[in-house]
């Protein structure tokens, strides 16, 4: 490219004024070989010799054909670039000039023509250098320098590991034949005589003599000769004979040596200490106590299990007609091998939960979506009992078994209600829950005041993408006074053994949810799959309880009942809101993902209720969130379970888990707190195994670890506390088996000042992770901006 003029400097000139011509440039001489010539851009691009692209200072040459030149002259004529070199082209002898491009512009312009042959072939084809005889300089060898050897002890450890020989080696003599010592004959050989021009001296056996060895160093290890053996014999003469065992004693003498040894000191001092402190802890027991009769007398002495059927098994009695029944099972710690009530169910029962209000209202979550809810008013005197008696209350003698076939004594309560099944979940539901009742919510899910101050309303949720609120109550009913709608004690229907509650008749078949909140996902169009969820109870501190005489007439608040049958739906209008409830819950999914979500409804613009957005996901566990347990001590505090590893979460930080434990070995398939101590929480394990935690001991390891406790998967973990001294933990397996285990002291009283040194615990891993969120913040922007600068240049 031709050097750009420099720009007019000071105040423009007048106009109709010409400007002086600028002097001319004059231009460096150039050898008469060359011809410099100044290509414009277009004409770069026709001839393919772009400057820095087609031609560059590492290769500046670009063979031009002449005939394009030619071309180029004619046609363009005077405006054609090589028109100033049109006698040097027509000239040239040969159909290819050379063009090279002059980068530094030495000759003034930045390409330049070769016009002869001699430079065109000194330019492409330049001489070598005559290569100058290099002196190679001989490294002299020098011997290095001996140093004085310094020992560090290794020759000790060289010494130690060396193999020694402890025995003396047998000595054998030989004699030698003659033969041996004979003199050889040598005779001479012709290479020629050979087809290949050489000879092998191949090694062969000379049958002469052979040589021995003189001394041979071997091994031998003596062993007892094995012999097998084997007889068929008959016995076949039989006696009646019987052996009396006797104990061999030591006499009193060697009872005093033993006692009065050494060795029996030095065993008492190694163990005096570790007996100590397991007298302190109390884990020796005195082992004629009967466990199930401490267990019979304590206040919790009933323990209802749900039993459900493995997938495997599922899939291969699916091409059976019989239908296994599915039961609710209460046991009496006084006859654990016997049951004492049976709870009819439609299916396999995932989770229930009795009511806080009323602990013989019991609801539960089917495997095919729907709702259960029983209600063992009636059978509360025969578990009572059952408590107090320690004997078997039922007649039947035979083992255990769910079969409706064979006949049996055990009490069966008939279900009360169940839902609908085009209104119920389309998966199994696997959990259940009561709202307290200081709260409950309308269709839009907006919490409103309690009137009756009884749970009513059940919360469930399952693997088809939605949560759902139940209420038992009935519906209101405008065309009846209250005085009417009451039903006098008289003409209620006396309960049996093996008749049906009509507590919750007004739902049978025809229940259906109150309200329904989906999970869409945070980021795609998807939703989320849950499995467990956990919200904050509410707990009210003001009296809403209206005086009967101000109240309504038709309003039920006025008298509370206490009969779930006679509960009704109040009108909307009558309920206030309640502003300071927390609408909000965890939610665990099948992916091992905890979502945060507002159940409240909204409406859309055409008025339709739908689901909010989640307010924040987290992929914390690997897969299966399996509980998610709030603390009894702290309502904001949640442990999570899930994959390889347990999480501890603070509600309202919305950055992640203040806690996250280091990923184990075995999974972690249940979790649950202490409900006495702050810091101390269980995990069970997928080999049987518990895991004990106290957070102020160690936050890394567990305090205490309980191998094969089962031989199988934990599948649920309960503690209770039967009496204050009395703190038990039921355990169930996946192979059906229910274990009650007492918690010892250390792990029930609490320690000095435990709850609020765990609170300053919780502040300093919530100020840990704020600060690690905020260095990783910065660390991405400086990556950031450091890789713009790259690009940059």
């Amino acid at each position: 490219m031709p050097p750009k003029k420099p720009k007019s400097a000071g105040k423009k000139k007048p106009k109709g004024q010409k400007a002086p011509s600028p002097p001319p440039i004059e231009l460096p001489d150039h050898p008469e070989e060359i011809f410099p010539v100044v290509l414009t851009s277009v004409t770069q691009e026709l001839f393919a010799c772009i400057a820095d692209e087609d031609v560059t200072s590492e290769s500046p040459y670009k063979l031009l054909k002449k005939a394009d030149i030619i071309e180029d002259m004619k046609t363009r004529a005077a405006v054609s670039d090589f028109s100033p070199a049109k006698q040097k082209v027509l000239d040239y002898p040969e159909d290819e000039i050379l063009l090279v491009f002059d980068r530094d512009f030495v000759y003034g312009t930045c390409f330049y023509l070769v016009v002869t042959l001699e430079a065109k072939e000194l330019l492409i084809t330049p001489p070598q250098p005559e290569e100058e005889p290099v002196e190679i300089e001989r490294e002299v060898s020098k011997t290095p320098e001996l140093k004085e050897w310094i020992s560090l002890g290794s020759e000790v450890e060289i010494e130690n590991e060396s193999v020694r020989e402890t025995r003396e080696k047998l000595g054998f003599m030989l004699r030698v034949q003659r033969k041996a010592r004979a003199p050889v004959c040598f005779s001479d050989r012709n290479a020629a005589d050979d087809k290949h021009g050489n000879l092998g001296c191949p090694s062969y056996e000379d049958s002469r003599f052979s040589i021995k060895w003189i001394q041979r160093d071997c091994g031998i290890q003596a062993a007892p000769t094995v012999q097998s053996s084997s007889a068929q014999t008959q016995w076949k003469c039989r006696k009646n004979m019987c052996t009396q065992y006797k104990p061999r004693e030591f006499s009193e003498e060697e009872k005093d040596n033993i006692l009065q040894s050494e060795r029996m000191k030095e065993f008492c001092n190694s163990v005096i200490l570790r007996m100590l402190v397991a007298l302190q802890q109390e884990e020796i027991m005195n082992v004629f106590h009967d466990d199930w009769k401490a267990l019979g007398t304590a206040l919790g002495s009933v323990i209802a299990v749900a039993f459900t059927e493995k997938k495997e098994q599922r899939s291969k009695e699916s091409t059976s007609p019989d239908v296994r029944p599915s039961h609710i099972v209460f046991f009496c710690f006084s006859n654990p091998y016997e049951p004492q009530l049976l709870l009819e169910c439609p299916d396999d029962i995932y989770s229930f939960q009795f009511c806080p209000s009323d602990p013989n209202i019991i609801v539960g979550g089917c495997r095919n979506g729907q709702v259960v809810l029983w209600d063992i008013s009636g059978h509360v005197t025969h578990l009572q009992r059952a408590q107090s008696s320690g004997k078997k209350v039922s007649a039947n003698t035979d083992t255990f078994e769910l079969d409706d076939n064979k006949e049996s004594k055990t009490p069966v309560v008939r279900l009360c209600a169940v839902s609908a099944v085009e209104s119920s979940h389309k998966a199994p539901i696997t959990d259940v829950q009561w709202l307290p009742p200081t709260f409950e919510v309308t269709r839009m899910g907006i919490p409103v005041e309690n009137k009756y101050k009884t749970s009513v309303q059940v919360v469930t949720c399952s693997p088809d993408c939605s949560i759902m609120f139940w209420d038992v109550r009935l519906p209101k009913l405008l065309n009846q006074p209250a005085s009417v709608r009451k039903q006098s004690p008289d003409q209620k229907a006396e309960m049996t053994p093996f008749s049906v509650p009509d507590t919750f008749k007004h739902l049978d078949r025809t229940w259906k949810p109150l309200c329904r909140v989906l999970l869409p996902n945070i980021k795609t169009s998807g939703e989320y799959a849950p499995l467990k969820f956990n919200f904050q109870n509410y707990t009210c501190n003001e009296n809403t309880d209206r005086i009967p005489e101000e109240a309504d007439e038709d309003d039920e608040s006025s008298e509370i009942p206490r009969d779930f049958s006679q509960l009704r739906l109040p009108s909307d209008k009558n309920l206030t809101t309640l502003e300071d409830v927390n609408t909000k819950l965890y939610i665990g999914t099948e992916d091992g993902e905890i979502v945060y979500i507002d159940w409240k409804l909204e409406k859309d613009e055409s008025g339709r209720l739908h689901s909010t957005k989640p307010l924040n996901c987290f992929s914390v566990h690997s897969w299966l969130v399996n509980t998610l347990p709030r603390s009894p001590f702290f309502k904001d505090v949640i442990l999570t379970t899930g994959g390889w590893k347990f999480a501890i979460w603070q509600e309202g930080v919305m950055d992640g888990p203040i806690i996250v434990s280091p990923s184990s070995e075995r999974a972690c398939t249940v979790g649950c707190w202490s409900l006495t101590r702050p810091a101390v929480f269980f995990i069970g394990k997928d080999d049987g195994s518990i895991e004990v935690w106290n957070l102020l001991e160690k936050a890394s390891e567990p305090i205490q670890v309980h191998a094969h406790v089962t031989t199988a998967k934990i599948t649920s973990i309960t503690p209770w506390i039967a009496s204050p001294k009395q703190h038990f933990l039921a355990v169930t397996d996946e192979l059906g088996v229910i274990h009650v285990f007492e918690i010892p002291k250390k792990l029930c009283i609490p320690s000095k000042n435990e709850s609020v040194n765990l609170k300053i615990y919780f502040e300093l891993e919530k100020t840990r992770l704020e600060d690690y969120l905020r260095r990783e913040a910065l660390w991405e922007t400086e990556q950031k901006e450091a890789k713009e600068l790259t690009n940059q240049m």
